[in-house]
């Protein structure tokens, strides 16, 4: 069962309070770790681990829809109308691309990629669904 994401911070609460207000996120725990901390912020059955940095980022943050070499690319949230997540963030939308609509593909799917407070890439989308019937695998 898939349990967390963890995620690297230069200031742990901002992160937490940008995914608290925006996605839904709550705390589920801190661990005092000596003058250090760990938080866990949970939405539904995902938690996001949150660590204080150790050493500076050693390359620029991306922007766009994520890293295109191998790695996490980003991670994304469902929501009802994109740009109406748009307008609660306010100036807190550090929109990286779009928003693109992706009715070709599948009618009503919309998607914009921002950066949280640390540059990681969030995708933002709405009106994605699974094609029907089970696909072979590779």
């Amino acid at each position: 069962m898939f349990h967390h994401i963890a995620l690297t911070c230069s200031d742990p609460i901002e992160v937490e309070r940008f995914y608290t207000r925006y996605f839904g996120f709550r705390r589920a725990r801190l661990i005092p770790l000596g003058d250090r901390q760990v938080v866990f912020i949970k939405t539904g059955n995902l938690y996001l681990e949150l660590f204080q940095k150790d050493e500076e980022r050693p390359y620029p943050p991306v922007g766009g829809d994520g890293p295109h070499y191998p790695g996490w690319r980003h991670i994304a949230f469902m929501v009802e109308n994109v740009d109406a997540k748009l307008a609660e963030l306010g100036h807190d939308a550090r929109v990286t691309l779009g928003p693109l609509d992706f009715n070709d593909v599948i009618p009503g799917w919309r998607t914009v990629w921002i950066a949280d407070p640390e540059g990681n890439i969030i995708e933002i989308s709405q009106g994605y669904i699974d094609e029907d019937g089970s696909l072979p695998a590779p």
